[in-house]
Order: structure tokens, then C-alpha cells, then sequence
């Protein structure tokens, strides 16, 4: 007989279990060992009374019993959370885990202390941060909120604006005393260029815009790397020009150490708080976008350096 007492959590790891088809990565994501992965659903299997899984050494599939569970496992579990977001919108009190992404230097800058301040205001909210290179893909990656810069957003996702904010062009003043200073775009190919590899824009290529006016610039350099912070510590030291969001490079032209070029031309990549539409009512989404867009507002304003955005 089936055991009718089987818990939403056994349920959640199933699903979570059959999208990354596997065990470790689903015991990775959560936080937790692949024994207890492995232990709740055997708990599961034994009180339905069937296979959920196909397990070989590289691979993990789902039964056809499994196929039907996780199928209705998974509109259960979108009633369970769309019941407790009414709930937590009639208290005004967001509870649960809210997985968050964004990117390296500005997650680890300015997304973090933005996020340990709305935990200490809610601390019924958990707070799962990741940081990434890419863009993130809200459902398959199983992310609740991603905090990026750059404007290119799926359009099946809710974009909050929380800043506004471009790219520069910029080098040291030791670099342009001794290579020179571009005066056109075209100059850009004589010069050692500093690439990035940007979540939200091929790598080589610096899409710019000048006087409302696209330009894409093939660019080229010795030095190639996926994390700003590096990049920025590069121009510093003199070795090309970058090109980088003004939040994180204003600090370094005002002390002289950065000098901005080519003002005439920069790159959009404004802030968004971007999440997927079935969240929209998430008490938790509503509390915590409010708290970025306040906080970006703020930002800065008592005992710091605020940029420019």
C-alpha cells in the first residue's frame, strides 16, 4: 500500500534530482551530502511503492513510474509555494530560500553586502548567493533572481530596473604615454585591448554606441580573462585598455590612476533585478527587489564612494 504521509521535501529532491540527472550536482546545488540525496529518495521509492530511477555509473534517468511522478510532483509543489506566497503576502512576512545569482567583482562588491543587509531584516528569508561568468538560465539553473548588469533580458522574465549604469573605455596614463592615445574607434586595433569575458556580450567584440549610433569594434590583446577585478588590476598596472562599468572604475579616475578615453563612446549595461514571471506574486521576489531598489538608490550616500550611476 502507498504511504500517503511521503514529504514535499522528498518530492523537491526528486525534481531536483531528474533535472540534473544526477545525484552528486543535485547534492552539490543544495547544500547537502549525496548520501542523504540518495537516502530520501529511497525513503521516497519505498513509500510510493516503485522504481523512480534508472542509476548507472554515469548516468541517472527517470522510470516511466518516476516520469509520472515528477510530473505531478512538480504542479504539487507550484500549488504548495503559490499557496505559501498568498499566505506570506497576506502576513507581510517572506519566508524560505530565495537563490540568487550574478556575476563575480560586482557580486562580490556590491550584490553581497546588499543582500546580508535585506537577511537582517527578514531573517525568515535564507539566502543562497551564486556568482557567475554567464547569464544564468532562471529554470534550468534554479535560480529565483538574478542581479545583472547589461541589457540584454529574455523577454519571458520581469525586469526590474535598479540602476542605471555603461561601460567606459579607459587605460593608465603610464599605458598611454607609451603606446598613445586612440583618437578615432579604428585606433582600437593598434592597441593591446584587455578583453573581458562579459555575461552579457561576446568575447572580442566591444559593442558601443556613440551619439545614439551601434558600432561593433573587434578588438584583440595579450591579456584575456573572465573576472573585472583582474582586468581592472591589468589597466592599473599599465598593460591595455579596458573597457569597464563605471561603478567599478570611477573610483580610479577620480584618484588619476585610470584616464577615460574615447569619451564619446560607451556601452549600456544598466543594473536589473531579473526573475522569472511565476514569481511575480513571491513574497519574497516583492521584498527583496524593493530592498535592491532602495538600496541602489542609497547607495553609497553615508561614508562611501557612490558611482556614478
Amino acid at each position: 500500500m502507498v504511504n500517503n504521509q511521503f514529504s514535499l521535501q522528498n518530492l523537491r529532491i526528486l525534481c531536483e534530482v531528474a533535472d540534473y540527472q544526477s545525484f552528486a550536482k543535485t547534492a552539490q546545488m543544495m547544500g547537502v551530502s549525496p548520501a542523504f540525496v540518495t537516502k530520501r529518495i529511497q525513503q521516497l521509492e519505498t513509500d510510493l511503492g516503485t522504481r523512480l530511477f534508472h542509476r548507472t555509473t554515469r548516468q541517472v534517468s527517470l522510470t516511466e513510474q518516476g516520469e509520472h511522478v515528477y510530473s505531478q510532483a512538480q504542479h504539487i509543489l507550484l500549488s504548495v509555494d503559490g499557496l505559501q506566497n498568498q499566505i506570506d503576502l497576506m502576513k507581510g512576512e517572506p519566508r524560505g530560500i530565495l537563490r540568487v545569482s550574478t556575476s563575480f567583482g560586482f557580486g562580490r562588491r556590491v550584490v553581497a553586502q546588499s543582500l546580508a543587509q535585506y537577511s537582517r531584516n527578514h531573517p525568515e528569508v535564507q539566502i543562497k548567493l551564486e556568482v557567475f561568468d554567464r547569464l544564468v538560465d532562471l529554470a534550468r539553473d534554479k535560480f529565483d533572481l538574478d542581479v545583472r548588469i547589461g541589457d540584454i533580458i529574455d523577454p519571458n522574465y520581469i525586469a526590474r530596473k535598479l540602476a542605471s549604469n555603461h561601460r567606459i573605455l579607459c587605460a593608465s596614463p603610464e599605458y598611454l604615454q607609451t603606446h598613445g592615445t586612440p583618437r578615432k574607434i579604428s585606433e582600437l586595433s593598434e592597441h593591446n585591448c584587455l578583453v573581458i569575458r562579459e555575461r552579457d556580450h561576446p568575447v572580442g567584440i566591444w559593442k558601443l554606441s556613440r551619439r545614439n549610433k551601434s558600432i561593433n569594434v573587434k578588438v584583440d590583446g595579450s591579456l584575456t580573462t573572465n573576472n573585472g577585478e583582474i582586468a581592472v588590476a591589468w589597466a592599473l598596472a599599465g598593460h591595455g585598455i579596458m573597457l569597464r562599468s563605471i561603478w567599478d572604475s570611477q573610483e580610479h579616475l577620480q584618484s588619476g590612476q585610470l584616464v577615460h578615453i574615447l569619451k564619446e563612446y560607451r556601452q549600456e549595461a544598466n543594473v536589473w533585478a531579473v526573475y522569472p514571471e511565476r514569481l511575480s506574486a513571491s513574497a519574497k521576489i516583492k521584498s527583496c527587489v524593493s530592498h535592491l531598489e532602495e538600496y541602489f538608490h542609497n547607495w553609497g550616500k553615508e561614508g562611501g564612494q557612490r558611482p556614478a550611476f
